[in-house]
């Protein structure tokens, strides 16, 4: 291969101008021992843990590529679980920072995330309609749950029972029995999507919300439990109210089907509560201990829920009973006959509404111990905000306590633009104008504006001129942080500003057909002495068409305006006659830029296309198939024919404009590239999204050969398609409830090809190993056996040795899948190998569940192997007495620990008592000082 043209490499610097997506949830984290301070949301793919109190990002949990769906803390409060919108789940250790646990089992977004209550499972669901449980200590998937039509909106643990609820959008709730992995009944009194759940009054009360502004509530009774002699008297006159005999039908009917006992969980509707909001339910929630319920719809409104506890229940139903009887006695001297009932209102009350400052998309709650509750807010237009309530007010009322807004727009950035130092970079969006340290990424000064469209730094850098959607042209000055002068410009928006070569005055484009020439001037002050700078409007040309991007050729000879009829006039600066007309494009052209020399320009379209064409004489030397979707902003780097597109499709493309050639893609955001800037030495580039987020992209050393970055993304595509391929299907086998938790990716393929390997080298050298037995016999003395260079690496292992280190790199959440891949004329040597390793008791756990697996996939052709037979017999006798043995061990452990609780429950109950008697004497003390005093002042 002859030498290529290299070209360097730009990489990924930063990720900025974001406080938190819309997408995902908002979740508080325990850090540093604190509950209640930290929020973590996400952030494109990152996670950010945000301090509300001093509003610093205290954390960023580091993602991959693919956006963040789903958020959930564990109850020890030191891992967070991030699930993906490739349907992958990280578990991150708070501590560290690292994500220890990468499950794969979901084709789509993760939708839920829901630990139980010791933090051993994980749960999750998707918009594949599939419930997954994982377990997180072993690392490795339990099974999958099938049984909703559409995606899954939540996931649930019951602590008392090994059950599962689940909730989705297609109308139902599910039930689901762990233990036997089955759906045991179905909740149907939905008429449109399901979108929250939660379960209150210790478990025996299920909340859900829809579309509509009711929240039904549900009772529980668990059909194996006898009754309870203290229930209060409500629940019981409840079963007979008008609610539940619409059910007793439905009981019916369900009885007809399946046998009573076989019932876990007996579930009826009780009665509803009603939201202010009528729009759908977005979340639906409570905090920790159940006591609080909050939800919001696709407004700005949190509703927040108070839920009695039993005994205040128990208290408001005595108080009532009181009321009644002195009632009766006032109107008659009978007793009254008809028993008291608390209403489903009384038992949860609403406590008030809090108003956020913008549409709401998730929210979390913390009660602390005092009765004070912490909620934070993730808005839609990248804010966070921190509220307090104190519920044991008379009336609580809500009072912000902090708000996260410095780091970024409240909306899209339409513009950018990097100063002449390349250090400080403008970005202007429809509320304020932001300047940025590019080396820190720290906003150093915030201006409100007007919708900004298109913007530059004024040379010297001292001040910059924003052009609006109203047609205004508005300059700052960055020093004060002030806005000096605005003027009206032009009649429409200010589509386009381009500096003039000279730098001496700048040229606008507008909706108005107009192109307007400026210059700069100092003019005076009546008020002040100093001059300051001000714009002059020097000329116009009119047009016949909107002009949608003007740019002036390096020797200021040219001005190439861009018009919605999807040409590209370029027109002399100094006469303002015509020179050529672009025309090719299918769609107006909404970019376009002129290489350093003045030889080239590029052009992007709205019809996906870039032409690059001659100045010279305005013919078309190329038309390169940019983007999937419109071109939205193209740029010459400095001193070169390198330029990049921005795209509707979310990529970022460099191309070469001399070898028509596409040179690399820029991978990073999730939604539309609206428009990027590149610093004026060609090192830094700059964009911004429809994500919300601004990425800083830097050019790095590194050379990039073309026919290496076409081998690596053919790769890429490869191994995408072979993670696609679908499991093969067995004639007759119908779909069950439950499958493999996993999915097959690239990884779980290279696994099973490392451990063929290690079998392969096993095989090759037991027979070596066998030849040279037989050598040294004929030769009646040791001949040095050749070692293999790979198990010298291990530190001269045996290859069977091997094969186990192979087999222990496996991932534990990938293993079943790899095995699955395997095929069969590697099970033989793998079982005599495994008969081998538990027989010396090495790594008893793992093996036992490789061979399960292996023998639940193979079992007809291990059983009908007569080679196999007495392999397996081994494999009996040495499984059940390692087994047994790890089984004892494991016994002694839990005693032991057990009885470390109970001795220092004890020491804790003498401390426990010492105290309270201490207290009662400093009581009895305080009390007898007191009186003391009252007597002498009387």
């Amino acid at each position: 291969m002859g030498l290529t043209r290299q070209y360097l490499r730009y990489g990924p610097a930063a990720l900025f101008g974001l406080v938190a997506s819309a997408r995902g949830s908002a979740a508080f984290v325990a850090l540093r021992g604190e509950r209640g301070r930290y929020v973590a949301v996400p952030a494109c793919e990152h996670v950010f843990v945000w301090d509300a109190r001093k509003g610093e990002k205290v954390l960023i949990l580091k993602g991959l590529k693919q956006e963040v769906s789903c958020l959930c803390p564990s109850p020890d409060g030191l891992h967070l679980a991030v699930g993906y919108e490739d349907g992958s789940i990280r578990v991150f250790s708070l501590l560290s920072g690292e994500a220890n646990i990468t499950f794969n089992g979901h084709k789509a977004a993760v939708t839920a995330l829901q630990y139980d209550h010791l933090g051993g499972r994980l749960v999750s669901g998707s918009k594949d309609t599939d419930v997954i449980v994982w377990d997180v200590i072993n690392e490795s998937g339990l099974y999958r749950l099938k049984g909703h039509k559409d995606a899954v909106t939540q996931v649930l643990f019951l602590k008392e029972k090994n059950l599962l609820v689940t909730s989705g959008k297609d109308t139902l709730v599910k039930w689901w029995d762990l233990d036997t992995q089955h759906c045991f009944k179905t909740l149907v009194g939905h008429r449109t999507e399901v979108w929250g759940m939660a379960l209150i009054s210790e478990e025996k009360r299920l909340i859900t919300g829809s579309a509509d502004s009711e929240l039904r509530v549900w009772d529980i009774a668990y059909i194996k439990e006898a009754k309870d002699p203290d229930e209060p008297e409500s629940k019981k006159s409840k079963a007979a109210s008008p609610g539940a005999e619409e059910n007793t039908e439905e009981d019916e009917t369900l009885e007809l089907d399946e046998h009573p006992e076989e019932r876990l969980v007996k579930c009826s509707k009780v009665g509803s509560i009603m939201r202010e909001g009528r729009d759908r339910v977005v979340t639906l929630a409570t905090d920790r201990t159940g006591k609080v319920l909050a939800c919001h719809g696709t407004d700005s409104v949190l509703e927040v829920f108070s839920v009695l506890s039993e005994e205040e229940l128990q208290k408001k139903l005595e108080k009532k009973m009181k009321k009644a009887k002195k009632k009766a006695k006032q109107n008659s001297e009978e007793e009254p006959e008809r028993s008291v009932e608390l209403s489903l209102q009384e038992e949860i009350q609403r406590v008030t509404n809090i108003k956020a400052s913008s549409k709401i998309k998730s929210f979390d709650l913390i009660l602390s111990p005092k009765g004070e509750l912490k909620i934070a807010l993730l808005l839609q237009n990248n804010i966070i905000e921190s509220y307090s309530l104190n519920l044991s007010a008379q009336v609580p009322q809500a009072v912000r306590a902090s708000r996260i807004t410095i780091g970024g727009h409240r909306s899209d950035v339409r513009t950018l633009a990097f100063s002449s130092d390349n250090i400080a970079v403008l970005s202007a969006a429809s509320e304020s104008v932001k300047i940025w340290n590019r080396s820190t990424l720290q906003c150093i000064r915030t201006m409100g504006c007007e919708y900004a469209l298109c913007s530059l730094f004024v040379p010297g850098d001292r001040q910059v001129i924003v052009g609006t959607k109203t047609g205004k042209l508005q300059l700052y000055d960055l020093a004060s942080g002030s806005l000096m002068e605005t003027l009206n410009a032009h009649d429409g928006a200010v589509w386009s500003i381009a500096l003039s070569p000279d730098q001496r005055g700048f040229v606008t484009g507008g909706a108005d057909k107009c192109v307007k020439f400026w210059e700069f001037e100092l003019v005076k002050d009546e008020s002040s002495i100093q001059k300051r700078l001000s714009m002059k409007h020097v000329r116009i040309l009119q047009l016949d068409e909107d002009v949608l991007c003007v740019r002036f050729s390096p020797n200021q000879k040219l001005l190439a305006v861009s018009l919605l009829d999807c040409t590209v006039k370029i027109f002399y600066t100094d006469t303002l006659k015509f020179f050529l007309s672009l025309y090719g494009h299918k769609l107006p052209v909404l970019c376009m830029d002129i290489s350093y020399d003045g030889t080239l320009i590029a052009t992007g379209s709205a019809d996906r296309n870039v032409k690059i064409w001659g100045l010279d004489f305005g013919d078309c030397h190329r038309s390169l198939f940019a983007h999937d979707d419109s071109v939205m902003y193209l740029q010459f780097v400095a001193k070169s024919h390198l330029f990049f597109t921005a795209g509707k499709d979310s990529k970022i493309k460099q191309w070469d404009a001399d070898k028509f050639e596409h040179i690399q893609t820029l991978e990073g955001h999730h939604k539309e590239v609206w428009c990027l800037a590149l610093s004026p030495n060609g090192d830094y580039l700059v964009s911004a999204s429809h994500d919300k987020s601004l990425r800083l992209w830097e050019r790095t050393r590194e050379p990039l050969v073309l026919e290496e970055e076409r081998e690596m993304q053919q790769e890429a595509e490869y191994e995408e398609s072979v993670a696609k391929e679908e499991q093969p299907v067995v004639a007759g086998e119908a779909q069950g409830e439950t499958g493999l938790a996993g999915k097959k990716t690239i990884e779980t393929i290279k696994a099973a090809e490392r451990i063929m390997e290690a079998i392969e080298l096993y095989r090759e050298e037991t027979a070596k190993l066998k030849e040279h037995k037989a050598i040294c016999k004929a030769a009646g003395k040791e001949v040095p056996f050749p070692a293999n260079p790979i198990l010298r690496a291990y530190g001269n292992i045996t290859p069977s040795a091997y094969v186990l280190e192979v087999f222990k790199k496996v991932r534990s959440s990938e293993l079943e899948e790899s095995l699955l891949v395997l095929p069969f004329s590697y099970v033989p040597d793998l079982l005599r190998l495994f008969n081998e390793y538990i027989h010396l008791g090495s790594e008893v756990e793992l093996l036992c569940r490789a061979l399960l697996f292996l023998l639940k996939i193979h079992f007809g052709q291990i059983t009908s192997n007569h080679m196999l037979v007495t392999v397996i017999e081994n494999l009996k006798k040495t499984t059940i007495s390692r087994v047994s043995e790890a089984r004892d061990v494991l016994g002694f452990n839990m005693a032991g620990l057990q009885y470390l609780k109970r001795e220092i429950e004890a020491k804790d109950e003498v401390m426990f008592f010492a105290d309270a008697t201490d207290r009662f004497e400093e009581k009895k003390r305080k009390r007898k000082k007191k009186e003391k005093m009252v007597l002498a002042v009387l």
